[in-house]
């Protein structure tokens, strides 16, 4: 992947290195936790934490989740167990070739992802909209 281009789907950032991607401001060292409020469903307390392998599905954390200031996108280790993430595995991929997983267990931060691009605004205007669409049908359930 070349500096400053946008995300590839499905290409892993680095063998072995996990990635988390949100807008809260968190320090080397601080755990992500599982219980709090969803960062894509507001209202909503979360059973699992979710990392993934791939910039790209990081980077759509980072833009799409609630909250203000920058989309961050964070280097994590989990601190347990880990499980492939059922919301697209095989629900809208087969596989999981999108690296994404959950834990109910924290991830603890290792460092900051910088320098990374994002999706172009008219991307993520898109995926907001459909998104929106998906709640207003009632069809945008997070199985966690």
């Amino acid at each position: 992947m070349s500096e400053g281009a946008e995300p590839v789907p499905f290409e892993v950032y680095r063998a072995g290195v996990y990635l988390h991607g949100t807008k809260a401001d968190l320090a080397v060292g601080d755990l992500v936790m599982p219980g709090r409020e969803s960062n894509f469903e507001g209202g909503r307390v979360m059973n699992h934490v979710y990392l993934t392998e791939t910039l790209d599905a990081a980077t759509w954390g980072a833009e799409l989740s609630a909250g203000e200031g920058p989309g961050r996108i964070y280097v994590v280790e989990p601190t347990g167990d880990i499980e492939d993430d059922p919301n697209v595995t095989d629900k809208r991929y087969p596989g999981n070739p999108t690296r994404s997983y959950r834990s109910r267990d924290p991830l603890r931060v290792v460092a900051e992802l910088t320098g990374w691009t994002g999706h172009p605004p008219e991307r993520v205007q898109a995926m907001r909209d459909g998104l929106a669409a998906l709640q207003r049908e009632g069809r945008a359930q997070i199985d966690d």
